[in-house]
């Protein structure tokens, strides 16, 4: 019996640090992460691939931004730039992966999707926005931006001025979910909620209300692995393992661990909101859900899964 896997390509799977950011890059990485994938496909998964976006949506918006000031194009809202980075990076991930399986010998048919993901409009997180996006302002900009759009801003801890933030609230339900089922049982390979996915709000009358947000892509990877009934959870990162005590002279790699540790481990705070805490709480809430492990591992070591981190659910 096939097993379905559902893998959160990290950031760096098209980007690099150390990387401008061009075509011939962005494709590189796609292929080299895909060849990588391969090896999951080879032990028998089938594949749901979801993907980051903060870096090709972050140049959307500031492409958005220089053609408004500099050409008087107007401006578009962020869910039209999430939607554009989930065509861009779907486009790249599904010709490279289709590259990649040629060379491997592997019939398979891969498909993107475009995904509105529904977000709670009463959701916490839109009382307190974290998730900066765009440029940087001058103050006189940012005052201008306020009374205008009415942004939210926070002043940027090393004095380049100020970015605006938007709420970074829970998903809670995937639209064409059902499709994306029953693409894998007829043996596609799905692209599917990528950047977290395009926040919608759906009102009482059935309306769909775009929302100005970034969801999280690892709670959504959860979600989605949830709603499909997925066996296992991947989440590729650019460090091979978890850790506690995490560069202190204490730090310490996890080979493995029960959903009960990654819960007191993450309730103690080993995992700091800009890396690795999402990851964990998008494990913990897959596994509570009923899912059996999560990986989180390196992309080039999917061929040997035990130099990851496996957590497992130990509550069945």
């Amino acid at each position: 019996m096939s097993k379905v896997a559902v893998v959160a390509f990290g950031g760096n799977a098209l980007l690099r640090g150390n990387e401008a950011g061009t075509i011939d890059e962005q494709e590189k990485n796609a292929y080299d992460t895909c060849m990588n994938l391969v090896e999951l496909i080879r032990q028998g998964y089938q594949i749901i691939i979801t993907h980051g976006n903060g870096p090709q949506v972050g140049n959307i918006v500031l492409r958005n931004e220089a053609g408004y000031f500099t050409f008087n194009i107007p401006k578009m809202p962020l869910d039209i730039c999430v939607a554009d980075s989930q065509g861009g990076i779907g486009y790249m991930i599904e010709r490279q992966l289709r590259n990649a399986l040629s060379a491997s010998g592997i019939d398979r048919k891969v498909i993107t999707l475009v995904s509105e993901v529904i977000v709670d409009r009463m959701d916490p997180a839109f009382e307190a926005p974290t998730k900066p996006v765009g440029g940087y302002y001058k103050l006189q900009e940012k005052e201008a931006a306020e009374n205008k759009y009415g942004w939210v801003f926070k002043e940027d801890p090393a004095g380049r001025g100020y970015r605006r933030v938007v709420a970074s609230p829970a998903p809670v339900d995937i639209l064409n979910i059902d499709l994306v089922e029953e693409l894998v049982n007829k043996d596609y390979i799905v692209i599917f909620g990528g950047g977290g996915g395009i926040p919608v709000a759906r009102h009482e009358n059935g309306y769909l209300e775009a929302i100005e947000a970034v969801i999280d892509k690892d709670l959504t990877s959860a979600l989605i692995a949830t709603k499909i009934s997925a066996d296992s959870l991947f989440i590729l990162t650019d460090i091979p393992k978890v850790f506690i005590n995490f560069r202190k002279e204490n730090e310490k790699a996890l080979d493995s661990l029960t959903l009960d540790e990654a819960e007191r481990y993450y309730n103690e705070g080993h995992f700091s909101a800009g890396s690795m805490g999402p990851k964990i709480k998008a494990a913990i809430s897959f596994l509570n859900s009923g899912g059996k492990e999560t990986i989180i591992t390196e992309a080039g070591l999917l061929a040997d899964l035990s130099k990851g981190t496996k957590i497992i659910n130990n509550k069945d």
